[in-house]
């Protein structure tokens, strides 16, 4: 069995040399590419460099979105039953409470105010959000600092549930993807047709 020998940077060239193609894969993971031949790609790369492609230069685009569009199906599909098959065991635990549009949620702290906001508020919120494997994508309580935002600029799922809460509470929402990014890709940890889940904690309406 044949062993890669470990990487050896030697200078600056290489340094950049390494940073570039960690970055261009960072851009494709990004962008739901992860699946590509690398070996046809290092031959591409190559032959950028030398300005001889085999492929007309005005389809090249077309040959890049096209498979971006299959990558981001299958995935979507994946994810969504995935999403599917989460929400229908997580509404059977107890204290999850499934709305007719789909969300589902738990109310961990329940606010002693009765004021709730409207889509015309500005709220300012405590939020931490994960994937339903826990993966975590966005968290204000990790950077410790709450975000203060209009109601009626962000994904439909807030915007269908943070007006059923009260000032001082905190609820774990359960999103399907429809009312979160559908099937779109959010940066880089969010996947087309991601359920989302967020513990949002309402602290104040602007």
């Amino acid at each position: 069995m044949s062993v890669t020998p470990p990487l050896t940077i030697k200078n600056g060239k290489d340094s950049a040399s390494y940073a570039l193609g960690y970055r261009i894969a960072q851009s494709l993971n990004s962008q739901g590419l992860q699946k590509i031949n690398l070996a046809v790609f290092n031959k591409g790369l190559l032959a950028g460099f030398e300005g001889k492609s085999i492929i007309i230069d005005s389809i090249l685009d077309y040959c890049i979105k096209t498979y971006q569009e299959t990558m981001s199906a299958e995935k979507s599909a994946a994810n969504k039953l995935a999403g599917k098959e989460f929400l229908v065991k997580n509404a059977k635990k107890p204290g999850v409470i499934s709305l007719p549009n789909g969300i589902q949620y738990e109310i961990l702290i329940a606010g002693k105010d009765t004021i709730k906001p409207t889509l015309k508020d500005k709220v300012r919120c405590h939020y931490h959000g994960t994937l339903i494997d826990g993966t975590v994508f966005d968290s204000s309580v990790q950077r410790g600092e709450p975000i203060t935002f209009p109601l009626n600029g962000v994904i439909k799922g807030w915007q269908e549930s943070l007006p059923l809460m009260s000032i001082g509470s905190k609820w774990r929402l359960y999103i399907p993807a429809e009312l979160a990014y559908g099937d779109r890709q959010a940066g880089p940890m969010i996947g087309p047709g991601s359920t989302l889940i967020f513990e949002v904690e309402l602290l104040g309406i602007e």
